[in-house]
């Protein structure tokens, strides 16, 4: 029988960033001052298989946010991942706090950010979709109140094409913090470039190539990949060029 995975080094941390903003989001959406105290005696009660729900209770309390770490942690570190895993969850959450002073609801950015790639299945085109049907139904039975679980659910759901509207001020945090990587010094980006192409090892060589190109390409074709202050100033430029060299080694 094969030994257990040894956990993440950072596991301890990511459990308490999770429990802490379990308990922030759980502590009101702006617009709901005061719904959330009904919505924690709705806690569901189904646990399933494949995209279910993250964990069960059968309790009329809100369950307590560990149990839903754990089982989001597992998923980050399920074996089919090379690139969309616990590394990358980390990374983007500890770019949303880079950029937490541009968010209008930081709670909803960060529970977003914990969900955005728990579905994953890099054959499959309906991550997103399963990614935010998942933090839907998990954060209605963690207490979460509807408006800040459906910001949370809306924001995943946007990663689909990192693009987000003129004055979404969370979908630009969210979508800054997951495209940072392409702003990371050569080696940094090349490890990047690698991980992706192991995760879509199941694809031919040229399929993948006029894939990843086809992808490079819409990226470098929006006017900004980064929309916040922070983001525009300090990745925009290293990213591009990355974007660009990649493209180049692909046969453009």
């Amino acid at each position: 029988m094969a030994a257990p995975l040894s956990p993440h080094p950072a596991h301890e941390e990511l459990r308490l960033r999770w429990e802490e903003t379990v308990r922030r989001a759980r502590a009101g959406h702006p617009a709901e001052a005061g719904a959330e105290a009904g919505a924690e005696a709705g806690a569901g009660a189904g646990s399933g298989a494949g995209d279910g729900a993250v964990a069960g209770s059968g309790s009329a309390a809100a369950p307590h946010p560990a149990r839903y770490a754990d089982e989001l942690l597992r998923r980050w570190a399920e074996p089919q991942r090379r690139y969309h895993t616990t590394d990358h969850l980390l990374a983007v959450l500890r770019r949303v706090d880079d950029l937490a002073g541009y968010a209008d609801d930081l709670p909803a950015v960060q529970l977003a950010a914990w969900f955005h790639d728990a579905v994953y299945l890099p054959e499959r085109d309906t991550n997103e979709e399963r990614s935010a049907r998942l933090a839907e139904r998990a954060l209605s039975e963690l207490g979460v109140g509807p408006s800040r679980t459906a910001e949370a659910a809306r924001l995943v759901r946007l990663t689909v094409t990192h693009d987000p509207a003129p004055g979404d001020r969370d979908g630009e945090v969210l979508c800054d913090a997951d495209l940072a990587v392409l702003a990371g010094d050569p080696e940094a980006y090349a490890a990047y470039a690698a991980a992706v192409r192991e995760e879509y090892g199941f694809v031919p060589d040229d399929a993948f190539r006029q894939g990843r190109a086809a992808v490079l390409r819409r990226l470098l074709t929006l006017p900004r990949l980064f929309r916040t202050p922070y983001g525009a100033e300090h990745w925009e430029p290293t990213a591009r060029r990355n974007l660009a060299t990649e493209l180049g080694l692909l046969g453009g």
